[in-house]
């Protein structure tokens, strides 16, 4: 039984930051504009938020220095992406494009920012976010142990923003706006909808998202930044066309992967599995063989909105 919450709270720490991630592309695809920038996004969020928390935690330690430096870099990942939607919208640039030179762009200005203050290009801090146990509910019988103790209130976010995702893009007037400017922008203006401004807000939640998806993937794992986050935006691009852009399949794609990923980086812990005979780099790449499998077998059934990737041009109507 042991195991078994070790690897459910290890699943839970690696597809949580997956799932916002995701649920941030999803947005942005959603309005119609591809948001491949995710990865660069991730970085520049983890990296204001842990900034900010080395700076500031001496002063004010707790829970409450975690709080900020989500807003931070959800903020980053919003100004970040605002760039990215200038680039697609406004230019009318090519998408992918725009996003690959925000990938490449991030990490080298992570890198030059922190060694100009630090010398260095880590940047640590003190991780004592981890919560050991949730009142009342870490008493709960099986499910207490697996969700209520050795958490974060990143997990517990990432299941809010899940919820207020779904409402948001199927329970509203500005969900169904953005998402027929995802599949008809043509007859979204017809209708007197600013596919702009509703592009440009599907992009700024998917920076918002993004930004805080870094953030929550360093957090429970590390106690230092070094300006990468292992590949996790493109693996959210993943979890979100195996979620087929729908919150509900996005959660499962997530936990699917994210228990992939928990399998590879703690099977050492897991006695029956350490004591297998397989080299361990072959854990390692387990989840991105996984990735290639189901895409392969998922890509044939893409349901991706039908406008994504293409300019919207008012005038050329």
């Amino acid at each position: 039984m042991n195991i078994l919450y070790f690897l459910v709270q290890q699943t839970m720490f690696f597809s949580i930051p997956l799932l916002i991630v995701a649920l941030g592309g999803m947005f942005s695809e959603r309005s119609g504009v591809i948001n491949i920038a995710l990865e660069g996004i991730m970085i520049m969020g983890a990296f204001a938020g842990i900034l900010f928390i080395s700076l500031v935690q001496p002063f004010l330690p707790g829970q409450p220095v975690l709080l900020l430096a989500i807003l931070v870099s959800a903020l980053t990942g919003v100004a970040i992406s605002l760039l990215h939607a200038y680039a697609s919208i406004n230019m009318k640039a090519n998408q992918i494009i725009s996003g690959t030179a925000i990938n490449m762009l991030a990490p080298a200005i992570a890198v030059y920012v922190a060694r100009t203050i630090r010398t260095v290009q880590q940047i640590p801090f003190v991780n004592q976010f981890r919560i050991d146990k949730v009142p009342l509910f870490g008493d709960i019988p099986l499910f207490g142990p697996m969700l209520f103790k050795n958490t974060y209130i990143t997990t517990y976010l990432g299941f809010l923003i899940l919820g207020l995702s779904a409402f948001l893009l199927y329970k509203t007037r500005f969900g169904i706006r953005l998402r027929s400017c995802g599949e008809h922008p043509q007859a979204a203006d017809s209708a007197g909808i600013n596919v702009y401004a509703m592009r440009y807000a599907g992009v700024m939640f998917s920076g918002a998202l993004a930004g805080l998806g870094g953030l929550v993937f360093v957090i429970p794992t590390s106690i230092e930044f070094n300006p990468e986050v292992s590949g996790y935006g493109f693996l959210a691009l993943a979890v979100l066309i195996f979620g087929q852009w729908r919150p509900g399949r996005i959660l499962a794609a997530a936990f699917f992967f994210g228990l992939m990923k928990a399998i590879s980086s703690s099977y050492s812990g897991i006695d029956f599995m350490s004591a297998i005979p397989i080299p361990s780099y072959v854990y390692k790449m387990i989840p991105y063989i996984a990735t290639l499998i189901v895409l392969a077998f998922s890509s044939k059934m893409s349901q991706a909105p039908k406008a994504a990737g293409i300019p919207f041009d008012k005038s050329a109507q």
